[in-house]
Parts: C-alpha cells; sequence; structure tokens
C-alpha cells in the first residue's frame, strides 16, 4: 500500500396554459351556455354551503379556495368542469366587470378596455397606470402590424405618454416609428405574433399587475401545492430520492433510502484499488489500481455493474482517471509516467502523451472536452490539445503529494494544489488569485456539481466544506473517518448533492449529512482501507467505493429481494481471464504507447 510521505509520490489518490379562450358548443347538463371566461352564469344553489372557511385549521377562506380551484380547471382546459363548478358553488371567478374586460382584450377592444379598467374600482393610481400601458402598448402594436402609422403615433403621443410610466419603454416604441418595419420586429416579438396569441399573453401580463382579488393569478393552484412540496423535500431529513413528490401522502425519506447494502462485489484486479468515478452520465464506472490497470464497468438497466474493458499498457499503478464530458473517452494516469486517452466505445487507445525526462501525475479534461490538464513532477501544470500540443503551462509552486485538481464547467476558475496546506482558486480571465489557507496538510480535495463548494480532506482526520462562490470560507467540517498513511478521498453525492461520503483506513465507507455534519451511515464490508469513493450523479441510491482489499463495492438501498452478486472473482470459473474475456461481455484491451504518440 503506497504511503503518503514527504519524500515519495503519491500512491492514492483519490402541458399550453389555455386562457379561457374557446367556448366549447356541446350540450351539456345545464340550460346556460358554459362561458370559459366564467361568471355570466353562475347562480347560487340551495345545497350551498355556508361556512366561510375551511379546512381543519379553518385558515383557508372558501371563496378564494374555490376561486383558485376553478381557475386551475380552466387553465387545464376543463372549461365544462369550471363552469359547473361556479354554477354549484355560486362563487363566480370573475365579476361581470372583469368578465367583460377579458372580453374586450381578446377581441382587440382597446378603447372600451381601459373605459372598463377605470370602473374596477382600484384604488391605487399606479397599477391603473400600469394596466392601462400594458392595453396601450398591445394597441400601438398592433395598429404599426396592419400599417396604421398614424393611428399608432396618436396612441403613443396622446394616449400613452400622458400615463407617464415606462420612459424607457415609449422611447423604445418612438424608435419603432423611424426604423425599418425588419428592424422593430426583430426588436419587438409581439409585432411578428398572431394577434389572438399576443392579446392572450398580454391577459397573463395584466395578472401580474392586477390585484389577485380581481383577477386569479394564472396556476395558483400549482404554485401552492408546488410550494408546499418543496416546503416538505426540504424538511425532509434524509431526502435522498429522484422520484417526484406524490400529493397524496406527506412526503418522508427513511434511512432505507440511504445506499447502505452491499449490492456486489468487483474483484477484477488483482491489487489494492485505488481510484474509482462514475461516468457523467451515470451509465460507466471507471477504476484504476496498483495492477498497473484500469477497468471500465457498464451499469445496465437493472443497476448491476457489467466488466466491459480492461485498460492495460501502463508501466506502473495507474492512479487516477477522467472522464471527459460527455463519457466518450477515459484519461488514465499511471503514477508519474504517462497519460493515455481511450475509447469508451472500442476500449482502443487513442493517445498517449508524455513530457522528455517529466513524470505526469495527475490528469483532467477542459469543460470543452477539447483540451486535457496535465500535473506534472516538476510542480508544473500544463494544459494539451487533444493531439497532444501543449497549448499552454503554469509553473510554480505545487505539492506533488496529490493529484488532485479541478476545472468549474464554465472554464474559468483552475483549482490547483498551491503548497501542502493551501488550494490555488485562478481565474484564467481576470488572472484573480484566491487561496484556501487549511491549518493541516490538505491530501485531496473534490469540487461539487454547481462549482461553488470545494470538499477538502485533511490529513488531520477532517474533511472541510468551502464556499468558493466568492471570497473561500470554512462552512462545514466532517469527522470521525480514520486516517493515518494514506490518501483517502472524499465525495458529494445523494440527491442534490445532500451527503458526503468518505473511505476510510479502518475499511469502512463514512456518510455524513451535508447540512448538519451529522454521520448517518457508516458502511462495513470491506477488509482493507478504503480509499475512494463515488457516488453515482444519476442515481442517489448508488455508490461505489474502492479497497485495498483488491475489490469494489457497489451500495445500494435495502430491498428484500436484492441478492448480492460477485463480479470477477478470478478463483471462479465465470471470472476474469486476461486471454480477452471477462465474464463473456469484457475485452482486455493493450496500449503500448505506439498509437498516435
Amino acid at each position: 500500500m503506497g504511503g503518503f510521505e514527504d519524500d515519495e509520490p503519491p500512491s492514492k489518490r483519490a402541458r399550453a396554459s389555455s386562457v379561457e379562450s374557446t367556448i366549447l358548443s356541446e350540450s351539456f347538463c345545464y340550460s346556460k351556455s358554459i362561458n370559459p371566461l366564467g361568471g355570466t352564469m353562475a347562480r347560487p344553489l340551495a345545497s350551498q354551503g355556508k361556512e366561510v372557511m375551511v379546512g381543519s385549521k379553518g385558515v383557508i377562506k372558501r371563496d378564494e379556495f374555490v376561486r383558485i380551484i376553478t381557475k386551475a380547471l380552466y387553465t387545464l382546459g376543463y372549461e365544462k368542469s369550471g363552469a359547473v363548478l361556479e354554477e354549484e358553488s355560486g362563487i363566480t371567478l370573475h365579476s361581470p366587470s372583469v368578465n367583460l374586460f377579458r372580453k374586450q382584450v381578446l377581441d382587440g377592444n382597446w378603447d372600451n378596455a381601459v373605459a372598463t379598467l377605470n370602473k374596477l374600482g382600484l384604488l391605487d393610481e399606479n397599477i391603473v397606470k400600469s394596466a392601462a400601458f400594458l392595453l396601450l402598448e398591445q394597441k400601438f402594436f398592433e395598429l404599426l402590424r396592419n400599417d396604421n402609422l398614424m393611428g399608432a403615433i396618436k396612441t403613443l403621443r396622446t394616449e400613452i405618454s400622458p400615463l407617464g410610466v415606462n420612459r424607457k419603454r415609449v422611447h423604445e416604441m418612438s424608435s419603432c416609428i423611424i426604423s425599418s418595419p425588419q428592424n422593430f420586429l426583430l426588436a419587438f416579438p409581439k409585432l411578428g405574433t398572431e394577434a389572438s396569441d399576443s392579446r392572450l399573453k398580454l391577459l397573463e401580463e395584466l395578472q401580474k399587475v392586477l390585484p389577485p382579488t380581481v383577477m386569479v393569478p394564472e396556476r395558483r393552484l400549482e404554485n401552492i401545492v408546488e410550494q408546499a412540496l418543496t416546503v416538505q423535500r426540504e424538511a425532509c431529513y434524509l431526502h435522498n430520492s429522484n422520484d417526484g413528490l406524490s400529493l397524496y401522502v406527506d412526503h418522508h425519506c427513511g434511512r432505507d433510502q440511504i445506499p447502505s447494502r452491499t449490492l456486489q462485489v468487483l474483484r477484477a484486479h488483482r491489487d489494492e484499488v485505488w481510484f474509482l468515478q462514475f461516468s457523467n452520465n451515470g451509465k460507466y464506472l471507471a477504476s484504476s489500481s496498483n495492477d498497473k490497470s484500469a477497468i471500465v464497468w457498464k451499469v445496465d438497466e437493472d443497476g448491476e455493474l457489467l466488466l466491459k474493458h480492461i485498460l492495460t499498457g501502463h508501466e506502473k499503478p495507474v492512479m487516477m482517471v477522467a472522464w471527459s464530458p460527455d463519457d466518450r473517452q477515459l484519461l488514465t494516469c499511471g503514477m508519474e509516467e504517462a497519460i493515455r486517452r481511450w475509447d469508451i466505445e472500442s476500449g482502443e487507445c487513442i493517445h498517449v502523451y508524455e513530457k522528455p525526462g517529466l513524470g505526469l501525475v495527475s490528469c483532467g479534461w477542459f469543460p470543452d472536452g477539447k483540451q486535457i490538464f496535465c500535473g506534472l513532477s516538476d510542480q508544473s501544470l500544463s494544459l494539451w490539445d487533444l493531439d497532444g500540443k501543449e497549448a499552454d503551462c503554469w509553473k510554480g509552486q505545487r505539492s506533488t503529494k496529490t493529484s488532485d485538481f479541478a476545472v468549474t464547467k464554465d472554464g474559468k476558475v483552475i483549482i490547483i494544489m498551491n503548497r501542502d496546506s493551501t488550494i490555488l482558486l485562478f481565474n484564467r480571465d481576470t488572472k484573480q488569485e484566491r487561496l484556501i489557507e487549511e491549518d493541516n496538510t490538505i491530501t485531496s480535495f473534490s469540487l461539487s456539481d454547481d462549482g461553488d463548494f470545494l470538499l477538502v480532506n485533511l490529513i488531520s482526520e477532517k474533511i472541510h466544506l468551502w464556499n468558493i462562490k466568492n471570497d473561500p470560507s470554512r462552512v462545514k467540517q466532517y469527522t470521525g473517518h480514520k486516517r493515518s498513511r494514506f490518501v483517502i478521498r472524499s465525495c458529494f453525492g445523494g440527491s442534490d448533492q445532500a451527503f458526503i461520503a468518505s473511505g476510510s483506513e479502518d475499511s469502512k465507507v463514512y456518510i455524513w449529512l451535508r447540512a448538519t455534519e451529522d454521520v448517518i451511515e457508516t458502511l462495513s464490508g470491506h477488509s482493507g482501507a478504503v480509499n475512494c469513493v463515488s457516488w453515482n450523479p444519476t442515481n442517489p441510491h448508488m455508490l461505489a467505493s474502492a479497497s485495498d482489499d483488491h475489490t469494489i463495492r457497489i451500495w445500494g438501498v435495502k430491498k428484500a429481494s436484492t441478492k448480492r452478486k460477485d463480479i470477477g472473482s478470478s478463483s471462479s470459473s465465470n471470472g476474469t481471464h486476461m486471454n480477452g474475456s471477462a465474464n463473456g461481455n469484457g475485452f482486455v484491451h493493450q496500449c503500448n504507447g505506439s498509437r498516435s504518440k
């Protein structure tokens, strides 16, 4: 087992919304016609309830509750049901004046719409002016579209400008008059929209301006339900599910949603497994080992991992692997040796990267997938094109004890070890340098998916979570795992990366709740130090761990029907055979360094 000493290199690094715009012509059980604008046919029934408030706690106003349900029915296209609810409840969706106003808007009767607006009894003059501006703006655009230039000018001068609101928009509208039709069509998409569609959109804009007591906001019921589900999800202590939340029951995740059961043991490596990483799409897992090989495993539809390729050719232990952004290629990095690029589909070696006289100690992809980063043994960092041409190089103090570095998804910030206890965040555009300074030696680190947080493993058996969005600040600390000699790696994982997982020298996997720092699971099963863990980015119920016991364990949720499967045991008849097959679906691919070098 490779040690972590000052004088030697690292050995383990770790539905369209309808706005009640069409009137159904089908006959219905009620004699009155159905008006999708709602309200004109509603009448109280003898069976109507008298309660003002509804609900067990008495905090929901009955009329508001019925109105948002009615609105939801119309929005979903259930015009008959919406009309029936108005009829039976006696609660109209809109008052007769509002219904008239909406009809005038949909008909493009702008002058009468403005007059009706002023009769709605709105007390806030600013609201009235803002709504009038929207109406007259639509009138202006439709006049322009109908080539009525004089009418548009008159509307702008005598109706819109006197309102005294949105001066910037008034200037933009003035520019339409002196611009070519092509220019203002580009600047104002409304002009290129059919009148009926743009008027429906106008109603939606008016709903945002007018008080909800006048016009019920669009999709209000959906918004309330979404808010309730969000609150339940945020209150779920152990939330770890990709399934949508049900409306039938309150949401709660138990510990059975945490991957804590061994589902598979992968035994194809012949020595200590130092590193592993799931692909970005979660369909593959790549592992590297002291046996000088890397293995690509495929995650099948049932969640079982099958050996796909054994990649050989490195002359020294393979310290790490790195997936391309599109998951079609893989980099493997030997210990102070060479970097090899592989095609995932065929398993063929595409390119070998070397620098005379220097060893490569780390590798990674630039976010566009067109360049790769390489850390070298002379404490420099190189950016190479895929064909092996060096595009850039940074020299300076950089620890060779860890192979970790990262690049944010926008490609702007490079994160590298600067000194034993310092991480450098370098902005390539602004050349700004920011530092994360720890009191103890840093052994590895991991970047969150959103690029805002960095998980830092320390020699002192602590893991620190840093917010690096602005000035770096330490926000959490996780403890309990064991580390005395080797590089132990941790990772973010689970739904919304709400958990932290780490290997440990006591042969266990530790899982913390990210927000509270609580250890929620300690997973036993390995018989050697657990060097690295990786959480499947698309399946929150799948976690992988790599160990000195030569195995990889796949952890999942507890299911009674699940039986543990061992894959690739060298002592079994279905094990890995170096003549080219493994379980009938994997192949050994040798890279001797001569391809595209």
